[in-house]
């Protein structure tokens, strides 16, 4: 159960209890406690970064990469109005 909520922890998105438990438990196992203590610094250093600006620029050179590749990317069409399911109106 902890290994999955190593993420949580990372994140510092757990609960004080939970956190307290999450310790207590690496410290009968140094697997997870490696797997916390590296996930939190990975996780502290990627909040410490300078906001990533992502243009109309970058949007484009990422499509012609994608397009460049021979990956054809359709935009989902909307279900057609006849197709829906029309429920009753009641008054």
């Amino acid at each position: 159960m902890y290994k999955k909520l190593v993420d949580l922890y990372a994140g510092r998105e757990l609960s004080t209890e939970l956190e307290i438990e999450m310790y207590q438990a690496a410290q009968q196992n140094p697997e997870l406690a490696l797997e916390m203590t590296q996930l939190r610094d990975t996780v502290d250093g990627l909040h410490q970064l300078a906001p990533i600006e992502f243009t109309e620029e970058t949007s484009q050179r990422i499509l012609m990469k994608i397009y460049a590749k021979g990956i054809e990317i359709q935009q989902p069409s909307p279900v057609p109005f006849h197709l829906q399911y029309q429920l009753p109106i009641q008054s």
